[in-house]
C-alpha cells in the first residue's frame, strides 16, 4: 500500500487517508438521496438513479484513486442535474433518454478535450492571481453550500439573512461547529470526522439523526435495466437526430453542459490541488506538451473527463470531481487511498443507505464551513492594493458563492480580467487561450439567455 500510493512520499500515512476519506464521504453522503429525487422527476425511475449515482461514484471515484493516484471523489454534480431536469426535460421539452444522450455526447466532448490536453492549457493559461481567487473563492463557495444545507442562510422576502435560531437544525449546526472548531485549534487528529460523529449523536436527542426514507438494494436493482444502456435504446441516442429543426437546439445543450462540467472541475483541481501541494510538482509538466499522460494532473482530468459518459450509460446527469472533496484535503488527505476509502464507502451505502442517511447534514456542514475557513487563505496572495488584480479576484471570487457555481464564478473572473487589460492597453498580456474561453462563456451567456 505504501509503495502504491507512495503515502511517505506525499507526507501522509494509512490513519490519515482512511479518516480523510471517510470525512470526504460523510460531507458528499446527500448526493445519494438528492440525485434520485431530482432526476426522478423527469420519469426515471427513483431506485435505479439510486444505483446509478452509486455505481457512477465508485467507477468515477477509484479511477481517480488508483489511476491518478489523488484524493478526489466523483459523484453527479448538483447544478448540472438541476439542469437536466429543469431546464432540458421541462423547459425545452427533451425526454430523460434524451437528455442522457446529450451527457454521454458531453463526456465523450470532455474526453477529446482532455486526450488533447486542451484542458490542462486552459488551466496554464490562468494568471495566479486568478488562481489564487478561485482557491479562495471555492472556500467561500463550500462554506457557503455548508451554511445553505442547514438554512442559517435564508431568503425570506427575497431578502437573504440569518435565520432566527428557533429550530433544532440549527441548534445542532452550531453545537456541531463550536466542537468541531475546538478539535481543530487543539489539534486534534481527525477532528473533521470526530466533529461529524459527535455531532451526529449529538442529534439524536434533537430528533436530528434518524432514518431516512430509500428503497431496498433488490428493488433497486430491478429498476437499473430502465435506465441502463437506455441512451442506445430508439428514444435515447437515435432520437436525437431524427428532427433536424431541433439539431442547433441539441449542439447548444451538450455545449452548455460541457462548459460548465470543464469548468467545475478546473476550478476544484486549481482551488485544492495547488495550496495543499497535490499537484505542486506539476508545474513544470503543465509546459509537457508530450503525449500521453504522465503527470498526476493529467491523469486526474482523464478520470474526471471519462466519469460523465460512464454515468450517463448506467443512468444519471453530468459526473464530476465533487468540491466537497476538500473536507477531505482538509482532514490530511493527500493520496489516491483517500478515494478508494471513499469509494469503499459508496459501496457499502448501496447495503446501508438507511444508516448513511441517519448523518443529518447539521454535521456535516460544520465540516464544510470550517474547510472554508482553509481555503479562503488563498485570497492573502491576492494584491488587493492593485486593481487590475483586485477587480478580477472580486468577481471570480465573490459570485462562485453567490451564483452557487464555480464555473460562473471563473466566467466573471475571466471577463472583468480581459476587460481590465483592454483598459490598460495590456492586450498582449492575455493569452489567447483566455480569449477563447472567455468568449465561450459570453456565448454560453447569450444561449441560455434564449433557451
Amino acid at each position: 500500500m505504501e509503495k502504491f500510493f507512495k503515502l511517505k512520499e506525499n507526507g501522509t500515512n494509512v490513519r490519515t487517508e482512511i479518516m480523510a476519506g471517510l470525512t470526504t464521504f460523510f460531507a458528499m453522503a446527500y448526493i445519494l438521496f438528492v440525485n434520485p429525487d431530482i432526476l426522478s422527476q423527469s420519469g426515471m425511475p427513483w431506485g435505479a438513479v439510486f444505483l446509478a449515482t452509486i455505481i457512477a461514484s465508485i467507477i468515477g471515484t477509484l479511477v481517480m484513486g488508483l489511476v491518478a493516484n489523488v484524493p478526489y471523489a466523483q459523484a453527479p454534480g448538483m447544478g448540472l442535474n438541476a439542469f437536466f431536469v429543469y431546464t432540458v426535460c421541462f423547459g425545452l421539452g427533451f425526454t430523460w433518454q434524451q437528455t442522457l444522450s446529450m451527457v454521454f455526447i458531453c463526456g465523450l466532448v470532455n474526453i477529446l478535450i482532455t486526450v488533447t490536453k486542451v484542458r490542462k492549457y486552459i488551466i496554464k493559461a490562468i494568471p495566479l492571481s486568478l488562481q489564487n481567487a478561485i482557491g479562495g473563492g471555492i472556500g467561500l463557495f463550500v462554506a457557503y453550500i455548508g451554511f445553505l444545507n442547514v438554512g442559517f442562510i435564508n431568503f425570506d422576502a427575497g431578502v437573504p439573512a440569518m435565520a432566527t435560531l428557533n429550530n433544532p437544525t440549527l441548534w445542532v449546526f452550531c453545537i456541531g461547529l463550536v466542537i468541531t472548531i475546538i478539535l481543530m485549534l487543539l489539534k486534534v487528529k481527525g477532528a473533521m470526522l470526530i466533529g461529524i460523529i459527535l455531532t451526529t449523536l449529538i442529534g439524536i436527542p434533537f430528533g436530528e439523526t434518524s432514518f431516512g426514507a430509500s428503497v431496498s438494494f433488490s428493488q433497486a436493482c430491478k429498476d437499473l435495466p430502465t435506465t441502463f444502456l437506455a441512451i442506445f435504446r430508439p428514444e435515447g441516442l437515435p432520437s436525437l437526430f431524427t428532427d433536424m429543426q431541433k439539431l442547433p437546439l441539441v449542439l447548444i445543450t451538450i455545449f452548455s453542459f460541457s462548459i460548465t462540467d470543464t469548468f467545475d472541475t478546473i476550478g476544484t483541481f486549481i482551488g485544492t490541488g495547488r495550496r495543499s501541494g497535490i499537484f505542486s510538482e506539476e508545474d513544470e509538466a503543465l509546459m509537457d506538451a508530450r503525449p500521453g499522460f504522465k503527470s498526476r494532473l493529467d491523469k486526474a482530468l482523464f478520470a474526471d473527463a471519462t466519469a460523465t459518459s460512464i454515468g450517463a450509460l448506467f443512468g444519471t446527469s453530468n459526473t464530476t470531481t465533487f468540491v466537497e472533496s476538500a473536507a477531505g484535503i482538509g482532514a490530511g488527505g493527500r493520496t489516491g487511498l483517500t478515494s478508494v476509502v471513499v469509494a469503499v464507502c459508496f459501496a457499502a451505502s448501496a447495503f446501508l443507505a438507511k444508516l448513511v442517511s441517519a448523518v443529518p447534514s447539521a454535521a456535516t456542514a460544520p465540516v464544510l464551513v470550517l474547510v472554508g475557513v482553509l481555503m479562503a487563505s488563498s485570497f492573502k496572495d491576492v494584491d488587493w492594493s492593485d486593481l487590475d488584480e483586485a477587480v478580477p479576484a472580486f468577481f471570480a471570487g465573490l459570485f462562485m458563492a453567490l451564483c452557487y457555481s464555480i464555473s460562473y464564478g471563473i466566467a466573471l473572473g475571466f471577463i472583468t480580467y480581459c476587460i481590465v487589460k483592454i483598459c490598460r492597453k495590456k492586450v498582449r498580456e492575455v493569452h489567447p487561450i483566455l480569449w477563447v474561453c472567455t468568449a465561450l462563456f459570453i456565448l454560453n451567456f447569450i444561449l441560455l439567455a434564449f433557451l
